[in-house]
């Protein structure tokens, strides 16, 4: 059975300048919760960690995410494949090709009607995120346009996560934020420790009443 309360309790152990722990990085921190998983759930917590590697996202990966029973796995990858291919169509626009060039839809591997989601194989469906997307995109520096995207995955992680404590959600949610704030430490120091600064009083946040002290 998985220890839910001690795995939240215990996430926010940066230190005080929002680094990791020194000889630490984010393995380390999938390595600690997994010992606090039940088997079942550290398995759901690595076909997200799967989803984290762009090579495993393929037309297989999506259809299997789409038909996840866990609500927060299924609706974080619609809306990865959604910003996926919102990203794709506009690559196409900007190079001159056809709209649809590599943009994942399931056509032509569907044909199998147990593979199908909702009457199709696996297509987004609702993308209330669409102009946000579209807006950021249109940006011209590159920096600002994958800072805008992160923003947008951050806040709808949010979204899928509300009320969501000290259960599986959280904690997958947890690390859905601590893969961008881990990307932009490598990518803009400055960045990344806003970013860790932001997850670390989120998770504390989590805690009402419970004083903490930097280390």
């Amino acid at each position: 059975m998985s220890n839910f309360e001690y795995i939240i309790a215990s996430l926010p152990y940066l230190t005080a300048d929002y680094r990791y722990a020194d000889g630490q990085g984010f393995g380390d921190v999938v390595a600690e919760i997994r010992e606090n998983l039940s088997e079942r759930d550290a398995a759901e917590m690595d076909f997200l960690l799967k989803g984290f590697d762009g090579d495993a996202l393929d037309a297989d990966f999506y259809a299997e995410a789409l038909s996840k029973g866990n609500r927060f796995l299924r609706d974080y990858f619609r809306f990865d494949l959604n910003l996926r291919n919102a990203k794709v169509r506009y690559l196409n626009r900007a190079l001159g090709r056809e709209p649809d060039r590599d943009v994942l839809t399931g056509e032509g591997k569907g044909d199998d009607r147990d593979l199908d989601i909702d009457g199709y194989r696996f297509r987004g469906g609702e993308f209330d995120e669409a102009a946000k997307v579209e807006a950021v995109l249109e940006g011209k520096d590159l920096l600002t346009r994958e800072r805008g995207l992160d923003d947008i995955v951050w806040e709808k992680v949010d979204a899928l996560s509300t009320f969501h404590y000290f259960d599986l959600t959280a904690v997958l949610a947890y690390l859905c934020k601590l893969r961008i704030a881990d990307r932009w430490l490598a990518l803009d120091e400055e960045a990344g420790r806003r970013l860790f600064k932001k997850l670390v009083d989120e998770v504390r946040g989590t805690f009402k009443g419970v004083k903490y002290e930097e280390k």
